[in-house]
């Protein structure tokens, strides 16, 4: 049985699988490949995720038919070198690349803190994205606009954000999100989770065919990935 132990985090409770056991089976062998493929699967939105989404990320009014979601388990590496099992919802065009991606950065231990779906934090991408947290759908407007956001389509991915966060000008002045990362805008300095053109998650990306926000000329979101 995989070991599991529940970390709070500025009130959240998230669910870690331990990397002992799991590590230790995949290099032992005892976990086939395609036992490890389980481990990175998709299904469609069942009753049990709709709950959790209902009236959070999929809020009334929301254009997009939720049998054009799919609900995605990964595994991924945080920065402490735990191995944890991430969840995220995206829109099913995408559905295969995001797996085959994780897939990759998992296999080089690449950190993703955390990634739970936007509703443990009641679909309020700030609180998120100030918790690091990874996220795809989110049913929402670009920050600071009317406009609808990729997001919203679950065409779009926010990976470390706090870290890698949104830069935009509104007279003269930088405006930053989160809250609390402005450090993080300096992008000539080297930090944990950065994300730029050198980084492992931006090729892979790019490699399958997504935009990078951080290639934006009016603003920069480094965090963001979308088709």
């Amino acid at each position: 049985m995989l070991a599991k132990v529940w970390v709070a985090k500025k009130g959240y409770s998230i669910r870690i699988l331990t990397a002992f056991c799991l590590f230790a089976w995949i290099c032992m062998g005892s976990i086939h490949a395609q036992q490890v493929d389980t481990l990175f699967c998709q299904r469609q939105i069942d009753e049990g995720v709709f709950q959790r989404i209902k009236g959070k990320s999929y809020k009334e009014g929301c254009i997009v038919p939720l049998t054009d979601l799919r609900y995605l388990q990964v595994m991924h590496y945080d920065g402490n070198g735990n191995v944890c099992r991430g969840e995220l919802i995206c829109h099913y065009s995408i559905s295969d690349d995001l797996l085959a991606i994780f897939r990759k950065l998992y296999e080089a231990r690449y950190p993703i803190e955390r990634m739970v779906l936007v509703d443990e934090y009641d679909a309020d991408d700030e609180a998120s994205m100030a918790d690091n947290n990874t996220s795809a759908f989110n049913f929402r407007y670009v920050s600071g606009t009317r406009r609808l956001s990729k997001h919203s389509q679950g065409l779009a991915i926010d990976i470390n954000p706090f870290y890698n966060p949104y830069v935009r000008k509104r007279g003269g002045k930088n405006l930053i999100s989160p809250k609390g990362a402005e450090a993080y805008a300096d992008r000539t300095q080297n930090f944990p989770y950065k994300i730029d053109r050198n980084d492992l998650c931006y090729k892979l990306f790019k490699a399958h065919g997504f935009r990078w926000g951080g290639d934006w000329k009016n603003s920069k979101d480094y965090q963001h990935f979308e088709k």
